[in-house]
């Protein structure tokens, strides 16, 4: 169904009272039944991920990485059962992912003397059983599977979904017999930025004449199509005239 601006604000809105768990997504249905399951994730990610860039440099500090680190190791020498960073997270109210990316890279630099390297943090986050501490690989991953905004698993999420819409889209157009080239085409043609596909016969549609394409996996808002044109549609706009 279409989605008004003022209907997206009143979920916007709610969505500051939420925090980033699983069960954010069955009280946003609820309270927003008419609205497809895939908006709602797509909308909340979108406006979890405008705190967490508002709030990021707060949680970063020396200050605040010293204090997570030192919660971390007090609270788990008392219990290690208990999922430490993910209650930190909820408490701070920020990614529970970014929470222990952040008390892990200060682990790393306790055990080996120095700053990992960002493809060993990386590697680790995706695969916490190489973490050399099972108790802290145990809370990373606690951190990881609870975080539906943040981290390797949205990540490998996010981009099967946008590989699923990108063949979809080839799939529409060639049902239509439009004929295109898609984005391997066209780098093999030369071009660096490149739009999912561009037709090689433009049509009109709605009364306006379509030169290329771009699907994008994730909710429209304002914000995000600012930041898509100036990064990327401008470039294809002037290619096409």
């Amino acid at each position: 169904m279409l989605l008004s601006k003022a209907q997206y604000d009143e979920i916007a809105l709610f969505i500051t009272t939420l925090r980033p768990t699983r069960q954010c997504m069955r009280r946003l249905k609820e309270r927003f039944p008419c609205q497809s399951q895939s908006t709602l994730l797509s909308i909340f990610s979108q406006e979890y991920q405008k705190l967490i860039k508002r709030t990021h440099a707060k949680h970063h500090t020396p200050e605040a990485i010293e204090m997570y680190y030192a919660r971390y190791l007090n609270e788990v020498a008392r219990d290690p059962t208990v999922p430490i960073l993910l209650e930190l997270a909820n408490e701070v109210d920020f990614s529970p992912a970014l929470i222990a990316r952040t008390v892990l890279e200060r682990f790393l630099q306790d055990h080996d003397g120095q700053p990992p390297t960002k493809p060993i943090l990386s590697s680790m986050l995706r695969d916490p059983s190489l973490i050399p501490d099972p108790v802290l690989a145990n809370q990373v991953h606690l951190c990881i599977i609870n975080d539906c905004c943040n981290g390797p698993l949205v990540d490998g999420i996010k981009h099967a979904i946008g590989h699923e819409h990108e063949v979809l889209l080839r799939q529409k157009l060639k049902e239509h017999n439009l004929a295109f080239l898609d984005e391997d085409q066209l780098r093999l043609k030369g071009y660096d930025k490149t739009p999912d596909v561009i037709l090689e016969v433009p049509v009109a549609v709605d009364g306006h004449v379509i030169h290329w394409i771009e699907s994008k996996a994730s909710f429209g808002d304002e914000a995000s199509h600012n930041t898509y044109l100036h990064d990327q549609f401008w470039s294809y706009w002037n290619r096409a005239q």
